[in-house]
């Protein structure tokens, strides 16, 4: 393994404020959706909301879009900057006030044009009680202490070849508690990579599914144990943790090419698909969102719908469970809330926009992240949503440019993390802290 050039940059004394909040939360979020945690429910009958001030509006360093992830006070988030996105930023921040601890800068394994249509810093890190563990579109793959110190690092382009992608890579590293995933579903020779997280060595390298990808790989809990499912367009894979041996496929699937799968416990997970521009909702598209199950077939394994959606889909954001709810939120912004048992529609209610974050669930709310940056604050009161469209974030400076890639400029806000009692938004330039209160 060759040393990455890394650079540390002096503790900067950020503009940044922190406030508490009153609702209790998870104290980390350890990865991308919190590994599928995205719903807390304390005190389901107490309502909750945001409050109408933001607690602080951090400038990052160039532009990303992974999502922030949080252990023990100390926030983590990547970006990369440059016009051929030749330098990647990895920045650590206190909770409890926001001040930069470090700022690591290492070199792009695979500089290329920064564009709107090819990803920037999309894969999210993972973290535990060791460090972080980071990879970046470009190739790099690196594993850090809380204190960035560099405990490992990897150049997946040197070893394994070239990553050619359309617009790029964006799954996130998923983990357990010895081995990080690592999905690169480039147009040739797609694989998955299981490494140990203690130093950064094979486990297991595996074909990848061959098709076109924007997820995440997620571990579901099984009998027994978990399976890594993939979700990429045409087909949902699992495979053996342990050995990455593919154990089942669901094909006839269309449109999953970014919702990433969604735990609802052992044996079943939500699954989101979309449908392209100007088409109408339903037909296939709608029969690929919703519940999967999978269970002992003789030796092996089989997987299968529990219920297909009738006309709900996804956008880019995943689907969520929520007191007894399937949530998918569509292309247009309409949110559509299933009963979780059998995907009977409950409601369809149009929200200020679409959505590219994945919701989150406070108590007895649903916090849905719009690509314009407000967010719509959904409370459903025995089957009557009401939304309130919360709008505090300040404007993008830079709007986009007509025609412009609308997942990569303009307030978009990519990912949400409720942590330490404070609700953290990631837009691709900075980092703000929401406070989370009672009503």
């Amino acid at each position: 393994m060759k040393p990455t050039m890394l650079r540390r940059l002096p503790i900067a004394a950020g503009l940044c404020l922190f406030l508490l909040a009153s609702v209790s939360a998870e104290e980390n979020w350890t990865a991308f959706q919190n590994g599928g945690k995205v719903s807390n429910s304390p005190e389901p009958e107490i309502a909750f909301g945001l409050s109408e001030e933001i607690a602080w509006s951090c400038e990052l360093t160039g532009y990303g879009q992974s999502s922030p992830v949080v252990w023990q006070g100390q926030v983590y988030v990547t970006s990369v900057s440059g016009a051929n996105k030749e330098t990647c930023h990895i920045a650590a921040f206190d909770v409890s006030n926001g001040e930069k601890r470090w700022q690591i800068d290492l070199a792009n394994a695979t500089p290329q044009e920064s564009s709107n249509y090819v990803s920037k810093a999309a894969p999210s890190p993972a973290v535990d009680e060791d460090g972080l563990i980071c990879f970046f579109e470009g190739g790099n793959l690196l594993a850090l202490t809380h204190d960035g110190q560099q405990r490992w690092e990897r150049d997946l382009v040197e070893e394994y070849g070239e990553i050619g992608s359309r617009h790029g890579l964006s799954a996130s590293v998923e983990q357990d508690e010895t081995s990080a995933y690592v999905w690169v579903e480039r147009s040739e020779a797609p694989y998955v990579l299981a490494v140990k997280k203690s130093d950064g060595t094979n486990r297991w390298k595996v074909e990848g599914v061959g098709a076109t990808s924007w997820s995440s790989p997620r571990l579901v809990p099984v009998e027994g144990g978990s399976h890594l499912v993939l979700s990429a367009i045409g087909s949902l894979i699992g495979l053996d943790p342990a050995s990455g041996e593919r154990l089942w496929t669901v094909s006839d699937v269309s449109g999953n090419s970014t919702p990433t799968p969604m735990p609802l416990g052992e044996g079943q997970f939500l699954i989101g698909a979309t449908v392209g521009r100007g088409e109408s909702d339903g037909g296939n598209a709608a029969a690929s969102n919703g519940v999967v199950t999978i269970s002992r077939d003789g030796d092996g394994w089989k997987s299968e719908y529990l219920w297909q959606a009738k006309r709900a889909t996804s956008s880019f954001s995943s689907p969520i469970a929520h007191q007894g709810l399937a949530y998918f939120v569509n292309r247009t912004g309409v949110l559509y809330g299933l009963d979780l048992e059998t995907g009977e529609e409950r409601f369809a209610e149009r929200l200020s926009g679409s959505s590219w974050a994945t919701p989150l669930g406070i108590g007895d709310q649903l916090y849905v992240f719009g690509r314009d940056g407000k967010i719509d604050v959904v409370a459903n009161r025995d089957g009557r949503p009401a939304v309130t469209a919360w709008d505090t974030l300040p404007a993008d400076p830079e709007p986009p440019a007509e025609g412009a890639a609308e997942s990569v400029t303009g307030s978009v806000l990519y990912a949400a993390a409720l942590c330490d009692n404070l609700l953290l938004l990631r837009r691709g330039d900075r980092l703000f802290a929401a406070k989370v209160i009672q009503k």
